[in-house]
């Protein structure tokens, strides 16, 4: 791949999506672009890194950007991954909202979701709390990503036995069942608290008509410039409610100059100050 159409590639991928590609992730881009290539469709059809470029300049359908979206991004993530989240979400904001939610209707938002080990975290959790307290508490939680492929293996809910092992035994006894002799599945139960949709945080005007008690958006900002960040950070400010709670990634943080509405918790936590 030359230099010229890297570059070509990195404009679209940063107007588009907000990510950055620098230089340094030429070896990476090249090697997924020919895995791309190389699985049939449309894609190979356009021969070259460089055709592929030209095509997706060219296409009004938007065929060519969802592919390009599936091959940049990264779907890394597992069960309780910066486990201190969760329980501060347990410990703290959970007793927050059944204080102060007086019509049921539990708000929250799983933004870059993955394969889904992050959001039916939060079900689980949600569903031992409120379960048992009948129909007035409303738990289903959104959550969305760029990619389509990772929001149907997330649907599915099928992960690997030995990854769920960190999770409680109770979790696993009660919230999965064996599919096979190396993969359990999360049970209806729980898959249907969560509603997966594709999403482009890139979106000039978030679609949303009510706020969220709380905002997942973790280790997603990481690949944003820190414009892209500061503009993020606004509109999720937008959509929280007074109070309501942002948790970013352990190594993302937000400049607090530029999104005053937060008020700073704990190490990538962040609350919406209150009115």
């Amino acid at each position: 791949m030359s230099p010229e159409t890297f570059q070509g590639f990195a404009a679209v991928v940063a107007r588009e999506f907000g990510i950055q590609l620098p230089p340094s992730k030429q070896a990476l881009l090249e090697s997924r672009l020919y895995r791309l290539l190389k699985e049939g469709g449309a894609a190979e059809a356009c021969g070259t890194a460089a055709g592929f470029l030209r095509a997706l300049r060219q296409d009004h359908t938007g065929r060519y950007l969802k592919l390009l979206s599936e091959a940049i991004t990264t779907h890394h993530t597992f069960f309780l991954r910066e486990a201190d989240h969760f329980a501060y979400y347990r410990d703290e904001v959970l007793p927050w909202i059944e204080r102060t939610v007086r019509d049921g209707d539990i708000r929250t938002w799983c933004a870059a979701c993955s394969t889904g080990q992050e959001s039916y975290t939060l079900a689980m959790l949600l569903e031992d709390r409120f379960g048992l307290r009948g129909p007035m508490w409303e738990k289903t939680l959104l959550a969305t990503d760029l990619s389509r492929d990772v929001l149907a293996f997330a649907q599915r809910g099928v992960y690997p036995s030995a990854t769920v092992d960190v999770l409680p035994d109770a979790w696993r006894r009660g919230y999965f069942h064996r599919v096979d002799d190396t993969h359990v599945q999360v049970i209806d139960a729980v898959r249907r608290q969560v509603l997966y949709r594709p999403f482009n945080l890139m979106t000039p005007v978030f679609p949303f008509r009510r706020s969220f008690h709380v905002i997942f958006c973790r280790n997603v900002m990481i690949y944003f410039d820190a414009p892209t960040r500061q503009q993020l950070a606004a509109k999720f400010a937008d959509f929280l409610v007074p109070g309501g709670y942002l948790f970013l990634g352990h190594s993302e943080v937000i400049d607090r100059q530029a999104a005053p509405d937060f008020d700073y918790v704990m190490p990538s936590v962040y609350r919406k100050k209150l009115l």
